[in-house]
């Protein structure tokens, strides 16, 4: 508890000495939940698995350590974060600002190290760390992140013929996820992406799933997955729950968290994750808790605009009445569908919200 204190009073959450005590009193858990929000993680006061690790990953300051490319066993933290943001500004491409020091980070390294007349080893070291400090930010007009995701979107333009979904049905196996209501949240999730997979095939579309009905692979296989084969986009298909019968309704999560300077998020992710959102609210009577901002792994690992879709609560009677009728799940299906193609429009050329039928894009 005492380490954990302290990573806290570190990151300016829990002020006093840390050492003064070892009980994770009321202060400490207002500090942990006001991490886990700036951070994107599940606010609940719990210092599991995910939080730790982010905590670990939040002390981290640039020149810290030396950074490379370690195969298998990534650097990762919030100097790596501001390693690729300095590269992004400077007009270098290490991908998305994840935190995760992955091939792409070290071929943007290597490609500043050579432009500025060092060696490109693509080790983050006093020479590179001090040309990276003397340099200034050189792309002006808004983020450089947001533009490259943008212009990856728009290669192949407005079609959906050719591309490639990855659709992830969450849980799985074993692991049934949230149950109530005589349903399975693994149950559901792969019944819907198989409803989705089945509408945008005709449309030309690509579609892989991370598992099948009896399988379970963890967020890291299924974000290497994703990534292994390229995906265009990745879908993951989820319902929700809670202790109480009250909470219901739907909700869409995209990638984005808090680091030490700026916020940072996926713009293409975020465009999907309202289209979705609002198609469902608009074909369904589900009760609309909006769009949200999340550093889940899943969200954070894969290089694709990536979604996830919380779809009703199991544990809600009006919501678990909806999610057990065929017509539901396709009208679902179809609203993820619609929210895709709407997704590679050009804005002149945008579908009104609720309006697009299966067959018409297929036509």
């Amino acid at each position: 508890m005492t380490e954990i204190r302290d990573k806290l009073a570190r990151l300016g959450l829990l002020p006093g000495d840390p050492a003064s005590t070892d009980a994770f009193d009321d202060a400490t858990d207002r500090a942990v939940r006001a991490f886990q929000q700036r951070r994107g993680l599940r606010v609940d006061g719990v210092v599991g698995a995910e939080t730790y690790r982010a905590l670990d990953e939040a002390h981290w300051r640039l020149g810290d350590r030396v950074l490379s490319y370690a195969a298998g066993h990534p650097y990762v933290g919030d100097d790596v974060a501001v390693l690729q943001q300095r590269l992004l500004d400077m007009g270098f491409d290490p991908g998305r600002c994840d935190g995760i020091f992955g091939r792409q980070t070290e071929s943007a390294l290597r490609e500043f190290q050579r432009n500025v007349g060092l060696l490109g080893d693509g080790t983050v070291g006093p020479q590179t760390l001090k040309s990276l400090d003397m340099l200034r930010r050189t792309v002006t007009g808004g983020s450089p992140s947001d533009r490259r995701e943008e212009e990856r979107l728009m290669r192949g333009g407005s079609v959906l013929s050719g591309r490639t979904v990855l659709l992830d049905p969450g849980h799985g196996g074993e692991d049934l996820g949230a149950c109530a209501h005589d349903l399975t949240e693994a149950e559901v999730a792969f019944d819907l992406a198989s409803r989705i997979e089945g509408r945008l095939g005709p449309l030309g579309v690509q579609t892989l799933l991370t598992r099948g009905p009896d399988s379970c692979p963890d967020d890291v296989a299924r974000a290497q997955l994703a990534n292994d084969t390229a995906a265009d986009l990745l879908v993951s298909l989820h319902t929700d729950a809670a202790q109480s019968e009250l909470p219901c309704g739907v909700a869409t999560y995209y990638y984005g968290a808090d680091l030490p300077d700026r916020t940072v998020t996926s713009a293409v992710g975020e465009r999907l994750a309202t289209l979705v959102q609002r198609e469902i609210a608009a074909r369904t009577d589900l009760l609309d808790c909006h769009t949200h901002r999340k550093a889940w792994q899943l969200l954070r690992m894969t290089r694709m605009p990536a979604v996830r879709l919380d779809v009703g609560y199991v544990t809600n009677a009006h919501d678990a009445a909806r999610l057990r009728t065929p017509e539901f799940r396709d009208a679902v299906a179809e609203a993820v569908v619609a929210a895709i193609q709407r997704l590679y429009l050009p804005e002149d050329q945008d579908l009104t919200t609720g309006q697009v039928r299966i067959p018409a894009l297929a036509g």
